[in-house]
């Protein structure tokens, strides 16, 4: 069967059992899931134009069809343009301070190449995500005692954490995790007495908002496909009533 045969044209039991088959080898290679699989099936076997089973499979690569290549490397070209953040300079802020109280670095600013900050009693927070670098290496000396700091990197940088903790501790659950070609690597160093220094790897409200809508498009696009697959059916039952 092709999809430049005539719509209206009644299909064959062998049409069906073509697309039967394309779709048994789609659920084989993981392309549908079992639902769809079945739901696709019903519909297969409920057809009878060529109209009612073109859709069926038009999303699906038929058999001896070249399937388009899907590269399994990473392409730096794909990813942030890093050399574009990596800026030189001296940095917009080089220091902070938070006693019984609190400092926030977030946004659009220059991360220098050695940010030294205390906090005692208090807390602070350096978020990178939107950061440019003065540097391919940075350094954030952090001393913490009886307070908190928090570093935010978003994804794709290095970590190295040699901070040292009495009765407090450094946080090294983002180490171990490659760079991207060209991205900045950031060694958080410092002491933490009673307290604690905290690395945390998140994408920035605009990359979770891209993502969403992304998702959001998938399941419209899905839902879109089966109301196509649905109405055959629809269509035959208006017929048999």
């Amino acid at each position: 069967m092709t999809d430049d045969a005539v719509p209206d044209l009644r299909a064959s039991d062998a049409d069906r059992e073509q697309v039967a088959g394309i779709l048994r080898d789609a659920l084989a290679e993981g392309r549908l899931d079992m639902e769809e699989f079945e739901e696709r099936l019903d519909a297969t076997y409920k057809a009878r134009t060529y109209g009612e089973l073109a859709p069926i499979t038009r999303d699906l690569p038929a058999a001896g069809v070249p399937v388009p290549a899907v590269s399994l490397t990473k392409d730096p070209a794909a990813g942030p343009d890093w050399s574009g953040r990596i800026v030189g300079g001296e940095g917009s802020s080089t220091w902070a301070v938070a006693v019984m109280s609190g400092f926030q670095r977030k946004g659009r600013w220059t991360m220098p190449r050695r940010f030294t900050c205390l906090a005692f009693w208090g807390g602070g927070e350096i978020d990178l995500r939107e950061a440019n670098f003065a540097d391919r290496e940075v350094e954030v000396n952090a001393i913490a005692i009886m307070g908190g700091v928090d570093v935010i990197v978003p994804p794709g940088v290095e970590v190295v954490v040699r901070g040292i903790g009495v009765m407090g501790g450094f946080d090294h659950g983002e180490e171990g995790v490659p760079g991207e070609p060209g991205a900045p690597r950031v060694v958080v160093t410092g002491f933490a007495l009673w307290g604690g220094v905290g690395v945390q790897r998140k994408l920035t409200r605009a990359e979770k908002l891209r993502i969403r809508e992304e998702r959001r498009q998938e399941k419209l696009e899905r839902k879109a496909g089966r109301r196509e697959l649905d109405e055959p059916r629809r269509r035959d039952s208006h017929w048999e009533h």
